[in-house]
């Protein structure tokens, strides 16, 4: 599926008390590699930047005076998402802005235009639960270079989160053991002479036969006195199953 990493810069936190979208970066993903075909827009949001919000994009009123408005820029921006998945760190967030922004145009939401929304920072939260899962933070995490990035902005954060979202699911993508794939360990196990393995085998102590004999026991008695499985075999003194005779 092709797959969209999406952020958003905006006026403020509010999406619900009038803030507005100031800028939309998508980069697309196509078989786990970032291709040429992104999405950037500057949004002039017809009003002024919260302080605390300009502090952390930059994006002053007078810079986006001139830009084109979201209703002049939202159906290519739909066009361009359209059935894909969204991966989003914090897609609450950014969803709910730019669902405010299509109900002003009676526009459908993301949520009918995307195929499906993946929250990266979700996903980062069950990876690495109780730590820091701030984009900086995973970038640092999987070492990945963040060092010019001293403003936020929607491209830059969107090309950051898909490497990031590359190296949380690496290997995914195929199932791989120790760096080989699972037709390559079978070749590989198939071509090793059996003389050259040496298999320890460790046989099991009387006190932990005899212990093992207690739990068969209290497995029976739950059972209503049926013969455990376990049992069906004869085993001799050192727990290995007794041949069957010769017919």
């Amino acid at each position: 599926m092709r797959q969209i990493v999406l952020d958003t810069e905006t006026t403020g936190l509010y999406a619900n008390n009038g803030d507005r979208i100031i800028e939309i970066g998508c980069v697309e993903v196509l078989s786990r590699h970032v291709t040429e075909n992104h999405f950037h827009q500057y949004i002039n949001p017809e009003r002024d930047s919260h302080p605390d919000a300009l502090a952390v994009h930059g994006l002053t009123t007078e810079f986006l005076s001139d830009k084109p408005k979201f209703a002049e820029i939202a159906q290519a921006f739909c066009d361009y998402i359209r059935g894909a998945e969204l991966i989003i760190h914090n897609a609450p967030f950014d969803i709910g802005f730019l669902n405010a922004e299509l109900a002003r145009l009676g526009m459908p939401k993301v949520e009918e235009i995307a195929e499906c929304i993946t929250d990266s920072l979700v996903k980062a939260r069950d990876m690495f639960p109780g730590r820091r899962n701030s984009l900086d933070a995973l970038c640092e995490r999987f070492e990945i270079s963040n060092a010019h990035r001293t403003l936020h902005g929607a491209l830059l954060d969107s090309e950051l989160l898909a490497e990031v979202y590359l190296a949380m699911t690496r290997g995914q993508e195929t199932l791989e053991i120790g760096g080989m794939s699972i037709e390559e360990e079978e070749a590989a196990a198939k071509a090793a002479p059996l003389s050259n393995i040496h298999i320890v085998v460790l046989a099991a102590t009387e006190e932990e036969l005899a212990r093992h004999e207690e739990v068969l026991d209290d497995i029976e008695k739950s059972n209503k006195g049926a013969p455990c499985v376990w049992r069906t075999e004869p085993v001799t003194a050192d727990g290995a199953l007794e041949a069957e005779p010769a017919k």
